[in-house]
């Protein structure tokens, strides 16, 4: 399975963060679904080694992905839901994620920052690609629509504000490093661990 907005977003993301994760090694990205973000980083960082990670229901497509693409530094993924207790994942020094607070509940959100906390060394980045809302305002129209239909399946899901999310990110220690704008209406957020 082929997630159009990884391949559309694939490109922009790595932009970003090709020159954050210069000087990391370990990366562990949450919620990897397709394995397309997996396999195109990795790819295009020898340097990392990428630890990707999802719910059992999408193991067996992000599996096949992985070990189709053949890459050294792409380890064969292991099942990881934020709410389950510890984490059974090794120290790193990066942790990636991109679409996913907004379909997590908040509990879920608050436990995806916890875990990062428990995980990232010090030093170490945390790179959250998505929409999100400032001030409690949609940056666009589109993105408020967007909520509603988030909403209308999940009401426990929804576009996270930054200011929310910037918050419990620094309940962990982590300070926000960088803001950038990208396309289709998302940002890509880097906090870094002092």
């Amino acid at each position: 399975m082929i997630s159009a907005a990884a391949e559309r977003n694939k490109g922009p993301i790595l932009d970003v963060i090709k020159e954050v994760l210069a000087s990391r090694q370990r990366v562990l990205e949450i919620g990897s679904g397709t394995g397309q973000h997996a396999v195109h980083f990795a790819a295009a960082m020898p340097w990392l080694t990428w630890q990707a990670t999802d719910r059992r229901d999408y193991l067996a497509m992000l599996a096949a992905c992985i070990e189709s693409a053949a890459l050294d530094n792409c380890l064969p993924p292991v099942e990881l839901d934020v709410k389950q207790r510890p984490w059974s994942i090794q120290a790193v020094d990066a942790v990636f994620s991109a679409n996913t607070l907004h379909i997590m509940s908040w509990r879920e959100v608050r436990e995806f920052f916890s875990g990062t906390g428990e995980v990232l060394e010090a030093g170490g980045c945390l790179c959250v690609y998505g929409p999100f809302r400032y001030g409690g305002e949609f940056t666009t129209p589109s993105n408020a629509a967007f909520n509603r239909s988030l909403q209308l399946q999940d009401p426990e899901s929804g576009i996270r504000d930054f200011e929310a999310v910037n918050e419990l990110a620094g309940l962990q220690g982590l300070s926000i490093l960088a803001d950038h704008p990208m396309p289709a209406n998302n940002q890509l957020l880097v906090w870094v661990r002092e």
